[in-house]
């Protein structure tokens, strides 16, 4: 089944001399359970389809659809996770998690068992109490990873998660990351400029150029991970 379609979309930016095309005819899909990575040079539009995608920024042309409608603003059937963590600094660990659980109106009871689990998937169980302050930054990212999780998202938006910290917890986080797909079957929209990433990571890779930003191919990638 088809999760996500990215149909024709084109993003324009009014610019003093004229118009820029940031994003031209883009098309694409992710199927369910499916990892996709969009890879690409700086510059190629990957952030501003991320945007659009996310509901975050309306597209020129074109549309995105996720689960049969139409996306054109933020909802709960998408996850968010961005290179910067965006934690709020005056919640613990389980105030981060739950917070979209709380602003739905989850009960008190379940809003605490499904922190609960989601702190021991991302490997933080005994960080409950712990303020973002007191984390490392592969630790803020799983925080990251957990509060987009929380609400139970139909697909997962990735924004170069992984780009702020040192080489050695990047594979950590990969790795981690891998195991929590396998288990939620979630689909993931995973955006890089990383090759390696994105093979390691994908069983699709969505190949961007720029100048303007457009799709230059989809490759299957037919190799262990």
């Amino acid at each position: 089944m088809t999760r996500v379609k990215v149909e024709n979309l084109t993003k324009e930016f009014d610019v003093p001399d004229g118009t820029e095309v940031a994003v031209d005819g883009v098309t694409f899909t992710a199927e369910q359970s499916e990892f996709v990575c969009i890879v690409g040079p700086s510059g190629c539009g990957k952030t501003t389809l991320f945007r659009i995608i996310a509901g975050l920024e309306p597209a020129t042309t074109g549309q995105v659809v996720l689960d049969g409608a139409r996306v054109t603003s933020p909802s709960t059937d998408l996850g968010l996770v961005f290179q910067e963590y965006h934690l709020f600094p005056w919640r613990t660990v389980a105030g981060n998690v739950g917070f979209g659980l709380e602003r739905d109106g989850v009960a008190t009871t379940e809003r605490e068992r499904r922190v609960r689990e989601l702190l021991e998937l991302v490997g933080l169980d005994g960080f409950a109490d712990a303020y973002p302050r007191d984390l490392s930054g592969g630790m803020k990212q799983r925080v990251a990873l957990a509060r987009a999780l929380a609400v139970d998202p139909g697909l997962l938006l990735m924004d170069e998660p992984f780009g702020a910290v040192d080489a050695q917890t990047k594979k950590l986080l990969q790795d981690e990351l891998l195991d929590i797909w396998r288990e939620t079957g979630k689909t993931i929209l995973f955006v890089t400029h990383d090759v390696e990433e994105a093979v390691r990571l994908a069983d699709r890779v969505v190949v961007m150029a720029k100048e303007p930003g457009r799709l230059r191919e989809v490759i299957d990638v037919d190799v262990e991970r």
